[in-house]
């Protein structure tokens, strides 16, 4: 494939006055439970290199967390309606989040005792490679009555999500419920009055309030695995969220929908962005309030309530005429003393320090497969009549176990793929282990912000650059799990 403009040969370096721009993320493509602070794991000695490290370097007397993995049943709508039945974690109709401080140990022993097998992914962490939860790829699915211990000392501080995947199986285990946050808090935090987790997930129901059948072809060749019903955090929308007049939140909103992307609007209340995809970026306002929330996608958000007696506020998703997924309200006495102004809250400092493009190895990568649309008619159906099991392709094959990388490099050398998306949708992707800058299309920018995952829009082709500083096998693939399901990922290897 030919390859457009790259940037001109220089070094990418973080807050670089060159890529202030925001348009990728600013200009690019339901209720809550809030969750209390969990028990944090014990304490060990933070890595001392650079790359993720091995789990060999958790603590022998650590111990591990039990996470059961099981059917149960979650109340969907009010009664008189039916339960809908669902898989959780530990019986619990809220989605899990881990909490421990940078440097801590996760030590996670995940119990299978649902009928699929199962795996889960650190979404966002730059892991030790067999830790990475990528059933098939970095480790043997988890079987049904099996259990597998997780143990990892996460690299950076951050917001971070935890995602169902094995290779073949994601969408089921994930549209049945199972998903997760890790929080890895900083060594110093910004002093808030309430830190709140908050998942967005969405439920496809039929009359019965019953999960409607999983691989259904249609679905994975086209837009995905699109819920009837949002929550936040188990909890049908919209739900409050109320805090003292005056107070400072920081709210970590995380996509584990199965497919749904939307666009996230904040009305009455001003927020600020201080970190996307878990890593921390200079502080900034959405452009008009507004952010894109593909799967995947997480954003650490910092607001202060107002102070007017009755002022509340909104967080919507936009989704056809916009849904309310939180409402904000001032309940007792103002917060004393005040905040001082918000601020950024500081590097991951393993991040490397710049990225050189001059030597780069570079790759193009191209998406196709999926369903047609037909242009002379705008409002029909999308029609897919290929194979089932290999709905999508990576430069012409669709990812699966066993298969060979696509490309390797040596640890330490800076990569550029150029991903073009020749489908007739949106593509969320994911970059496993390693974090990434986008390239500006048009000159030799970058954005400000270090990401693991994006959204490609049909017929487009974007750049990213990123240190291959982490050994193993990677993947590259779709955070819609249906289309992962059903080839739409690769590999690369760092030696």
């Amino acid at each position: 494939m030919p390859q457009g403009p790259l940037p001109k040969a220089r070094s990418l370096v973080p807050n670089d006055p060159v890529s202030v721009s925001r348009r990728a993320l600013l200009g690019g493509v339901a209720a809550l439970a809030l969750l209390p602070r969990g028990a944090r794991a014990q304490a060990t000695k933070p890595p001392p290199a650079p790359a993720p490290p091995s789990a060999a370097s958790s603590s022998a007397a650590s111990p591990a967390r039990t996470l059961t993995a099981a059917p149960g049943t979650l109340r969907l709508k009010p009664e008189p309606a039916a339960p809908t039945p669902v898989w959780s974690f530990d019986g619990k109709t809220a989605p899990p989040v881990v909490r421990i401080r940078l440097g801590e140990t996760v030590r996670l022993k995940v119990e299978n005792r649902t009928d699929k097998p199962l795996s889960l992914h650190w979404h966002g962490v730059r892991n030790q490679n067999p830790m990475d939860g990528v059933g098939g790829v970095t480790q043997a699915p988890i079987a049904p009555g099996a259990d597998f211990t997780y143990a990892f000392v996460p690299p950076d501080a951050g917001t971070f999500l935890i995602r169902p995947l094995v290779v073949g199986g994601s969408s089921e285990p994930s549209g049945r419920g199972l998903a997760g946050a890790l929080v890895v808090e900083e060594a110093s935090p910004p002093a808030v009055d309430q830190d709140l987790t908050l998942l967005m997930q969405d439920w496809r129901l039929d009359d019965a309030n019953t999960l409607l059948p999983f691989g259904q072809p249609i679905f994975a060749a086209s837009s995905g695995r699109l819920g009837s019903l949002v929550t936040l955090n188990g909890v049908p929308v919209p739900a409050p969220i109320t805090a003292r007049p005056g107070s400072r939140l920081r709210l970590r909103l995380g996509n584990v929908c199965n497919a749904r992307g939307t666009r996230i609007r904040f009305d009455g209340v001003k927020v600020y962005v201080l970190a996307v995809d878990g890593q921390p970026t200079d502080t900034f306002e959405p452009l008009r309030a507004t952010l894109p929330f593909p799967p995947g996608t997480r954003y650490d958000l910092m607001l202060d309530m107002p102070t007017e007696p009755g002022a509340q506020g909104t967080i919507t998703a936009l989704i056809g005429n916009g849904v309310a997924l939180a409402t904000l309200a001032l309940t007792g006495e103002a917060a004393l003393p005040p905040r001082p102004p918000i601020a950024k809250i500081g590097d991951n400092p393993l991040l490397p320090a710049e990225v050189k493009l001059q030597n780069a190895v570079r790759r193009d990568i191209t998406i196709t497969g999926g369903a047609r649309i037909d242009k002379d008619k705008p409002a029909a159906e999308p029609t897919y009549s290929g194979d089932s099991n290999r709905v999508w392709s990576v430069n012409g094959a669709p990812g699966t176990a066993g298969m060979s990388p696509l490309f390797s490099v040596k640890r330490g050398q800076v990569v550029v793929l150029a991903i073009r998306n020749e489908t007739a949708f949106p593509q969320a992707l994911h970059l496993h282990g390693h974090a990434f800058r986008l390239l500006h299309p048009l000159d030799d920018g970058w954005e400000p912000y270090w990401l693991d995952t994006f959204q490609l829009l049909e017929g487009r082709t974007a750049r990213i650059a990123f240190k291959a500083d982490n050994p193993g096998r990677w993947l590259l693939g779709s955070t819609v799990l249906e289309r992962f399901d059903t080839g739409l990922w690769t590999l690369f290897e760092v030696t």
